[in-house]
């Protein structure tokens, strides 16, 4: 995903275009999806008792990106790995022409010494690129866990928002935004989103699950959601992303600074697996203002 506002707006006038000749999209989503028998995982679910054993070497990744498999490697060191000659070309001019010669010295020591420190390298690999954005772990809760815990107090039982004696007005503040489609949906968003307001991430795999849409406008229909490039299949909603992840991330609150309503992933109902090990998938982006989405 393109990290500029102005490409956003962009990709939104690629996106209302249905079923174009040639997608140009800046917001694109991959999957890459594993057979139960691979060399880097267990077949079987860890059991979490002291006798999993640990996954096998990964595969070695691109040194600039540190996302995609870095099939080639630097004629010279042969030490750096990318995924692609651009990636290369990038980090050459970015200070690995530099760190390069040193590399090649070290490269001349013995076969064992040099499997020796790669496998310790893959371990401790740092991005290159200072224009990617930072990678955090995402932790996994139910959301019934949290309605489980709003129930339980009886002082609270009725109201998913908060404890301040504000949040009474919350249902006269829904009544006045009545007549205008768009605050009323965000209110009623904001208002489920209150009792996890750290959550980046909502997933759901269930086929009659749905998006959880902060506006009213902007949605995805039927008709805008295309087949699976792949196979043919239909895609269903997976997950969305919500704008609590741009805080995380860093992002100023400017005007011109990057910023969605939420941004909603169909995936192949089948998970087809094709030849490919990276297959993309459909994603909506729906703005917090759809009239500044207008080119």
């Amino acid at each position: 995903m393109c990290p500029s506002m102005t490409c956003l707006l962009q990709d939104q006038h690629e996106q209302w275009k249905r079923r174009p000749e040639k997608v140009s999209r800046s917001v694109k989503v991959f999957r890459c999806q594993l057979p139960r028998f691979n060399p880097y995982y267990s077949s079987e679910p860890p059991r979490y008792d002291g006798s999993d054993k640990p996954s096998g070497a990964a595969a070695a990744l691109c040194d600039w990106c540190v996302t995609w498999k870095g099939d080639k490697v630097c004629s010279s060191c042969r030490r750096a790995r990318y995924c692609s000659e651009k990636h290369q070309a990038v980090h050459w001019r970015s200070g690995h022409k530099t760190d390069c010669s040193q590399m090649s010295i070290s490269s001349q020591s013995s076969e064992s010494s040099l499997s020796k420190s790669r496998t310790s390298s893959a371990d401790i690999q740092k991005v290159a690129s200072n224009s990617l954005w930072p990678e955090y772990e995402i932790i996994i809760e139910d959301e019934c866990a949290f309605d489980a815990e709003l129930s339980e107090d009886n002082d609270y039982g009725n109201s998913l928002v908060s404890r301040d004696p504000m949040d009474e007005s919350f249902k006269s503040l829904l009544d006045r935004f009545e007549g205008d489609d768009d605050k009323k949906s965000w209110a009623s968003f904001q208002e489920r989103i209150a009792k996890a307001p750290e959550q980046v991430l909502r997933y759901c795999r269930n086929a009659r699950a749905k998006p959880l849409w902060p506006m009213s406008s902007g949605r995805s229909s039927n008709a805008d959601i295309p087949k699976c490039s792949h196979c043919g299949g239909l895609l269903r909603f997976e997950f969305q992303i919500l704008p609590q992840l741009l805080y995380y991330f860093g992002v100023k609150n400017d005007i011109d600074s990057l910023d969605w309503a939420s941004i909603v992933v169909y995936s192949c109902e089948d998970s087809c697996e094709a030849s490919l090990g990276y297959k993309e998938e459909f994603a909506w982006v729906q703005l917090s203002s759809q009239s500044a989405a207008v080119l």
